[in-house]
């Protein structure tokens, strides 16, 4: 069995030239390989209506605070499930029949699979949009470039990750917080003979896994402006998944699967010990176990290598603007303000939670202060650290609902001692391979 393998194969390029360019690069501001040019971001004439669909809890309160200043541009907020909850394949229904919103809320895992489709915008001809690069946390605009020169939505929010840890529990028993994966290991074995697991691992929660994988700097898929490249048991795959494996091996970690009442009451009884998670993991802990307020804190993510400084991302969404708007201008400047205006992202932060994707917003006054349920410490701090030190150059594929299924199944089994989760990513490579294959996706060889 080879596991580090680079499984590459050819596919017919049967795509149209414009979505087959979905993600390829050698586009410009002038000419995004689309034919587009700046005159397609020139003004509407008169009032305009813009329809923006999204899943954020308060959005449309958010929405109504550009209304009020804006009133020739007016926002109408659709809202609806998650992306993968049933939105995103509303999108793409609506992008068939040719009555697709002018916005909408894209995670940027899903955002490649709306590129290869030809179902967006490119904001590059938009000078205010490229001029707005410098204020994002660089990894977050190359998660909208897609690899190219063009631009495919605007970030909204990121999912840094670190290490939430009841710091009681480790005191108590003498355990130091771990700064290396081989530290948490050994970590992992002291909680358990106290009675305790000092994480769960999720079979369906495939992001994180991505996550444990980026932050090693390894990756999944890239494309080089011509085909896609499938790796999903490269060399930093394979760590992460021999890793976990032993703890699955060794009963080091529990299995419970996530959101469920099993789930939180793991964590709200002391059964379980740690989470590393993204940001906006902090209030899943305190809504799931409000008993243990005041006993938890955060530190940074265990490193790969000692003394490393590198996070991994879990989550993080785009405002993309879909193609056949006929007011791009408009919505661009819609989307800039919601993302990048201290007014938007402290009211986005306060209704939802948002971490956003702005240098400027990880200084929100909210994100400064102490955190009561966590001792009163400033954890936003770290998790400010921790957006700095994502590697930008991190990839999605075009067929990612497809992937975290397959990958999620193979992990089902693996929990039960059917198969590895290396074999579990072997498996989802091939079926990747052919989805890809079967869509006229080309895939390098």
């Amino acid at each position: 069995m080879q596991h580090n393998k680079r499984a590459v194969v050819t596919g017919v390029a049967l795509l149209s030239a414009l979505a087959l360019a979905g993600c390829a690069g050698g586009g410009s501001a002038t000419d995004n390989g689309g034919g587009a040019d700046a005159a397609a971001c020139a003004p509407s004439d008169g009032d305009v209506t813009l329809e923006f669909t999204s899943w954020i809890p308060g959005i449309e309160d958010v929405a109504a605070m550009w209304n009020e200043e804006n009133p020739d541009i007016q926002v109408e907020v659709q809202t609806g499930p998650n992306g993968n909850g049933g939105t995103y394949q509303s999108f793409f229904s609506q992008l068939e029949a040719g009555n697709a919103p002018d916005l909408g809320q894209i995670e940027y895992d899903a955002l490649a699979s709306f590129r290869v489709q030809d179902g967006l915008e490119d904001l590059s001809v938009c000078e205010d949009v490229v001029a707005a690069e410098a204020e994002f946390i660089p990894w977050t605009w190359g998660q909208v470039t897609l690899g190219t020169d063009g631009v495919y939505g605007v970030p909204q929010d990121s999912g840094p990750m670190a290490l939430f840890y009841r710091s009681d529990l480790f005191e108590q028993n003498g355990i130091e917080v771990p700064t290396t994966w081989e530290e948490y290991k050994e970590a992992a074995k002291a909680v358990r003979a106290a009675g305790g697991y000092i994480t769960n691992f999720s079979t369906a929660d495939i992001n994180q896994f991505a996550g444990f994988v980026w932050q090693g700097n390894g990756d999944w898929f890239s494309n080089d402006g011509e085909e896609w490249t499938v790796d999903l048991t490269g060399e930093q795959s394979t760590t992460v998944a021999d890793y976990w494996q032993e703890l699955l091996d060794e009963d080091l970690v529990a299995t419970y699967p996530a959101w469920t009442e099993e789930w939180n009451n793991a964590y709200n009884s002391g059964e379980v010990w740690s989470w590393n998670s993204a940001v906006w993991g902090a209030n899943s802990i305190s809504s799931g176990a409000p008993d243990t307020a005041g006993n938890w804190s955060v530190a940074p993510s265990p490193q790969w290598e000692a003394g490393g400084a590198s996070s991994g991302n879990w989550g993080g969404s785009s405002i993309a603007v879909f193609k056949g708007t006929d007011h791009l201008y408009e919505a661009t400047k819609f989307a800039l303000w919601l993302n990048t205006s201290d007014e938007a992202l402290t009211a986005l932060n306060e209704s939802a939670n948002i971490y956003p994707a702005t240098t400027a917003g990880l200084a929100l006054p909210s994100l400064q202060e102490g955190v009561e349920f966590y001792g009163g410490q400033k954890i936003y701090d770290v998790f400010a650290e921790a957006a700095e030190q994502v590697n930008p150059d991190f990839v999605w594929g075009p067929t990612m609902t497809q992937t975290y299924a397959d990958v999620s199944d193979g992990f089902q089994k693996a929990v039960t001692g059917q198969g590895t989760l290396l074999e579990a990513l072997e498996a989802a490579q091939e079926s990747t391979i052919a989805t890809l294959k079967a869509q006229s996706i080309p895939v390098a060889e």
